[in-house]
């Protein structure tokens, strides 16, 4: 990451609250981002599309496997992903596999990161914080398992559960953990897009997430999806 980004970042982040075009808060309202409706009304297609990959549960990578740094909260097999981008690098095969699911994450604007997220059976993800403020996270329930409220996440002390068809807006930066208490997978489909910002604040976002796609960790991360993906071709070849 270029020299000047950390400070710049720390600066952006205490404008977020004055400048964001909604309050700052742990979760925040749908309608601020009214693309949400869309993905909500298709939201079967999208889980048709994540069965067929479950069939390959045990091949879709870890967490950290792809992200090195989410060894500090994840070290083990229950936290699996299927990415379609990555900080704004767009992996092909995946998308060309969930042709529906790619097609409908088009149309989002500011979309930065997308991938279905899967808790395995009594996975806890542990208190942290995310990296940056300048995004904001969104999760559509696909498998929720019964009873719903034995998963859960926890933003900012304020919880919530997740259920099937419905989707969720947080600042991850909040502090926040999540929890699968039963013993079926959890799955949602995981999305990062770019904070709305007043003018010129936007433009500072803009140039610190480019700054932060070109890092060692995203790109490390790019590196791991790709031989990833190499290994995977083999066992599910592209429709």
């Amino acid at each position: 990451m270029p020299s000047f980004l950390p400070a710049l970042v720390k600066w952006i982040e205490k404008q977020m609250a004055h400048h964001s075009r909604f309050e700052d808060s742990p979760f925040i309202p749908e309608s601020a981002f009214p693309w949400s409706r869309e993905l909500e009304d298709n939201w079967r297609d999208i889980r048709a599309e994540l069965d067929t990959l479950l069939e390959h549960r045990d091949a879709l990578p870890n967490f950290q496997d792809i992200s090195t740094v989410q060894r500090q909260i994840t070290n083990d097999n229950q936290w699996k992903t299927f990415f379609f981008y990555g900080y704004g690098y767009r992996f092909d095969p995946n998308c060309e596999r969930c042709p529906r699911t790619a097609e409908l994450l088009a149309h989002i604007p500011g979309l930065k990161t997308a991938f279905f997220s899967i808790l395995g059976p009594r996975k806890h993800v542990p208190p942290h914080r995310g990296p940056y403020k300048g995004v904001v996270r969104y999760h559509l329930g696909l498998k929720i398992p019964s009873p719903e409220d034995s998963c859960g996440i926890r933003v900012g002390g304020q919880e919530a559960h997740w259920r099937e068809g419905a989707g969720m807006f947080f600042d991850d930066t909040y502090e926040h953990e999540a929890w699968n208490g039963t013993d079926e997978d959890r799955a949602v489909l995981f999305l990062d897009v770019v904070r709305p910002m007043a003018f010129p604040y936007s433009l500072l976002n803009d140039m610190v997430i480019k700054g932060i796609a070109r890092s060692r960790f995203v790109q490390d991360a790019k590196g791991n999806q790709d031989a990833w993906e190499q290994r995977f071709a083999q066992l599910l070849p592209r429709k």
